[in-house]
């Protein structure tokens, strides 16, 4: 049973009949006691409030540790994904450069192939008029021949 400041000031003493306790001494030491019993309670009772709040704190910050850990992780998988999406992104470019790089030398390619065809036929074309020209002019020079 837990004795209170209370208690003890209110404790009765039974005297004896010769040579008894005096009631002034006892009563000044229940106040003294009393006294120092509620300062002892009053500290606990602080002491507890005081252990109450630390641990109350405490928890807080345990679950901001949480929290910041999980926010560090999560920052963490988002650069990943962001440098995964990067890089594929990345090769993706590079395959359409390669792709269109290789359209665009085709074309050329085609189109050097087209025109050596051109200059091939220009030359055939050349070659006839030409011949035909030279053997314009041999007929010219001839009928010129004839009238003299």
């Amino acid at each position: 049973m837990k004795i209170t400041p209370m208690d003890i000031q209110q404790q009765q003493f039974k005297g004896k009949m010769l040579g008894g306790l005096d009631p002034e001494d006892v009563d000044g030491f229940l106040q003294q006691v009393a006294g120092e019993m509620e300062e002892l309670i009053r500290e606990n009772n602080d002491l507890k409030e005081r252990l109450n709040r630390n641990a109350t704190q405490m928890a807080e910050m345990e679950a901001r540790e949480a929290q910041l850990r999980e926010t560090m992780l999560a920052a963490q998988r988002i650069t990943e994904e962001m440098k995964a999406n990067a890089q594929k992104e990345a090769h993706l470019m590079i395959s359409e450069a390669e792709l269109k790089g290789e359209r665009i030398v085709a074309d050329a390619e085609n189109k050097l192939v087209q025109l050596n065809n051109q200059i091939q036929e220009l030359k055939r074309d050349k070659l006839q008029f030409e011949s035909g020209f030279k053997n314009l002019l041999d007929t010219y020079y001839k009928l010129l021949a004839l009238d003299k």
